[in-house]
């Protein structure tokens, strides 16, 4: 079986929710989930939904030969079928090991209780009689399959009616539905299964398992019973140890959940008989258009929506004012940007040190240009006034200017300090054309 593993986490809440006595779909410790019944076209046909789980049985007979040991009565025979369109866990052509516990637990319930009359089967001693089998098919598996299929396999009996037969001599002679009506069966009695999951060693007791409560229960114990409180069979499954307590206290609770359980089967029946009898559609025609021919249905969900206006009201009373400005995060942490106008870099990148003195060096060329061409100016008008020539020098090394006034010795310091300024002026251009 491909079977899906549990996580630990599931598992926790689940056991957690069983503790404070609470389950997945809402229900009490010992409810039931909700049960239908619906029949098919022909006699036998049954679908059984018991929450998500549904289950369909099919009863047909034929003539055979009886037992050698018992030559006045006739057979039943039981088939359960696990197909992987009820569940990923379930192959598809092998016999696993929990359909074969399912087939003997259902032969136990309601061929060794004895609730159909067998010897109403026979038609000739030791040569023919009737053999009933019932195929039971797990559509949907979400859990408690036991009690769908022994519901819907002693319904689907309830239901079924075999043709009736004339016998002349050695001869047989099977009617077809249109030449005699058909017959029921003989049932004595209505056995249904009630499943109890034991957790934590018998702590906690649920009535109805789902999927996932299986999964993480310690024990199981099914009791079939009949609506006169006579128990048919009785087994349990699992290392849980119960005791005499336990098992009395299930096997009251299982009578009162029976009787409800019969009744709702007897009510389907004659709301079958009562609608076939007037003609009306019933089995598949009347599936179709309430959609009960889906595996997986969805079910609507109720919403109260008579107070929205008043509760909606008061949310936006009681609800608080939202501030009128929001504050831009402040990030006071190295390497963090913050966001927002006004607020301090808080990178942790300081400024290098390299762009302060080339903003100074920048200041500084533009001062010495500044004055260089005032005394420039300045040269010019003295020029003009003195009218004589001027004659530069100039060395390709280093590249300095002289200006040599020949008209009077005594103006020398002052035409070497004008030279040593155009030296300055001519290292500053050459800076800037650098």
């Amino acid at each position: 079986m491909k079977d899906t593993p549990l996580s630990n986490c599931e598992r926790q809440f689940l056991l957690k929710a069983i503790e404070e006595k609470r389950r997945l779909d809402g229900r009490q410790t010992y409810d039931y989930r909700k049960m239908k019944i619906t029949f098919g076209t022909d006699y036998g046909c049954c679908f059984v939904d018991l929450g998500k789980t549904r289950v369909m049985a099919q009863v047909s007979c034929e003539l055979v030969a009886p037992k050698e040991s018992r030559p006045n009565e006739g057979m039943l025979f039981f088939n359960i079928e696990l197909s992987p369109m009820a569940s990923p866990a379930f192959e598809q052509g092998r016999q696993s090991e929990l359909s074969v516990k399912l087939n003997r637990q259902l032969e136990r319930c309601l061929r060794n209780s004895k609730c159909i009359d067998t010897e109403s089967l026979c038609v000739v001693s030791g040569v023919k009689v009737w053999q009933i089998r019932v195929d039971v098919h797990m559509l949907n598996h979400d859990g408690n399959l036991m009690d769908a299929a022994s519901i819907a396999a002693i319904t689907a009996l309830c239901h079924f009616r075999r043709p009736d037969v004339g016998v002349q001599g050695e001869d047989v002679t099977v009617y077809s539905p249109e030449e005699r009506e058909p017959i029921p069966l003989s049932v004595y009695h209505m056995p249904i299964s009630v499943s109890f999951s034991f957790f934590q060693q018998g702590t906690y007791l649920l009535v109805d398992p789902c999927e996932r409560e299986e999964r993480v229960m310690d024990g199981l114990l099914m009791i079939a019973m009949n609506k006169h409180r006579e128990i048919c069979s009785i087994q349990s499954s699992g290392g849980v140890m119960l005791l005499k307590q336990q098992v009395m206290r299930c096997s009251k609770i299982a009578s009162v959940k029976v009787s409800e359980v019969t009744e709702l089967i007897s009510k389907a029946l004659d709301n079958d008989k009562r609608a076939r009898k007037a003609g009306g559609r019933c089995g598949f025609a009347e599936s179709m258009p309430q959609e009960r021919i889906t595996t997986l249905k969805m079910e609507e969900t109720p919403v109260e929506m008579t107070d929205v206006t008043d509760r909606a009201h008061d949310i936006i009373q009681n609800a608080k004012a939202p501030p009128q400005t929001v504050p831009s995060p402040v990030v006071p942490l190295p390497g963090v940007g913050q966001v927002g106008q006004g607020l301090q870099n808080t990178w942790g990148l300081e400024e290098d040190e390299g762009e302060e003195p080339e903003a100074d060096d920048n200041s500084d060329e533009e001062q010495e240009e500044e004055v260089t061409k005032m005394e420039e100016e300045q040269q010019r008008d003295k020029q003009e006034e003195s009218g004589g020539d001027v004659v530069e020098i100039s060395d390709s090394e280093e590249e300095e200017v002289v200006i040599l006034h020949p008209e009077t010795a005594d103006k020398a310091p002052r035409i070497a300090g004008s030279s040593s300024h155009q030296k300055g002026v001519a290292t500053s251009k050459k800076r800037q054309k650098k």
